[in-house]
């Protein structure tokens, strides 16, 4: 019996963590082939690969996506927006990476991106892709906006609870650690060698854009979210200190976690310890615990900010959107 044909999709911005996150995925997919692994500007010759094992990455032109079904845009905010519309207008299905459709509001990414949206009639259509939390949504997309990393740790854990009316009122604290390859492949004093390594910082204290993402999905205005760089590649380990509702313990929020995720291949609720980095590097998955700290409940959530904070959950879209299993690629 012949094999079905695989569908054609392509990346844009391929040279970047992503990007290559991405490539590595792709190239052992099942259902998907990567017909185009290209950079982002039109017609710019791309710098040849580091080294002979890097994948190749080629010059972007419109006709490079005639046969392809989809895109992952891998591209800075502001430069997707657009790249977005002019896929749109050619019938591709698109997986934004970028923050330019992770706000319904115009004024509220304005607010937390210092710059008008580009394409504000497209906010509406796009849908906000935390897949466990988005599934049948995410299937009828033409345009969805993968979270960012950071969002992603936290928003998993909470919005079970904060449906289930399990949090109290009050201020909502989120501690979040990452690794360098957040800040993206782009040199910074911050993120080379010599400034990480035994090193450990907080950064965007009075204000981070991923902090505005978390107060708009979760709909609350009380929040203090505080990133920090760890001297380490990859993975996020989010801290969230919480009041849980009257009447509800650390059981019943625990509980309801395990309820909500109990069928999910990527999201594991721990019954008891705690997770760590090293259990969710270079995975998809989302490992979540809760224990009870005097009258707040501590919730921790790890993730690889690569895959199930980038590349992971992207691809996780990817698949809804074109009729596949979704775990498909990444298992």
């Amino acid at each position: 019996m012949k094999a079905a044909a695989k569908k054609k999709v392509a990346v844009l911005g391929a040279s970047g963590y992503t990007g290559r996150e991405l490539h590595r995925l792709l190239s052992r997919h099942p259902s998907l082939e990567l017909a185009a692994f290209l950079s982002s500007r039109l017609g710019e010759e791309p710098e040849a690969p580091e080294l002979p094992c890097d994948a190749p990455v080629g010059r972007f032109e419109w006709e490079r996506l005639d046969d392809v079904e989809a895109v992952f845009l891998c591209t800075p905010h502001l430069a997707s927006a657009q790249l977005a519309k002019d896929c749109l207008r050619r019938g591709l299905k698109v997986v934004d990476l970028s923050a330019d459709f992770r706000f319904k509001d115009a004024e509220l990414y304005r607010a937390a991106y210092e710059h008008a949206h580009p394409t504000p009639e497209l906010l509406s259509e796009a849908v906000y892709g935390l897949t466990e939390r988005a599934r049948e949504a995410v299937r009828g997309a033409r345009l969805v906006a993968n979270p960012g990393c950071y969002p992603t740790s936290i928003l998993l854990p909470l919005l079970p609870l904060f449906e289930r009316g399990l949090v109290a009122g009050g201020t909502l604290v989120c501690d979040s650690k990452s690794g360098v390859s957040g800040a993206g492949k782009k040199p910074a004093a911050r993120t080379h060698f010599g400034a990480s390594h035994e090193n450990f910082l907080a950064y965007g204290v009075g204000f981070h854009r991923h902090g505005a993402e978390i107060k708009s999905q979760l709909g609350v205005s009380d929040l203090v979210f505080v990133p920090h760089l760890l001297p380490l590649f990859r993975g996020i380990l989010s801290t969230i200190y919480l009041k849980p509702a009257a009447g509800a313990s650390v059981q019943d929020l625990r509980a309801a976690l395990a309820e909500e995720y109990a069928h999910e291949s990527f999201v594991k609720v721990y019954p008891r310890g705690m997770p760590e980095l090293d259990r969710v590097q270079r995975t998809n998955e989302c490992h979540i615990a809760l224990e009870q700290n005097g009258s707040t409940v501590v919730v921790v959530s790890a993730i690889d900010n690569l895959l199930k904070g980038a590349s992971g959950q992207a691809l996780q879209n990817m698949n809804l959107m074109l009729g596949l299993p979704e775990t498909e690629g990444l298992s």
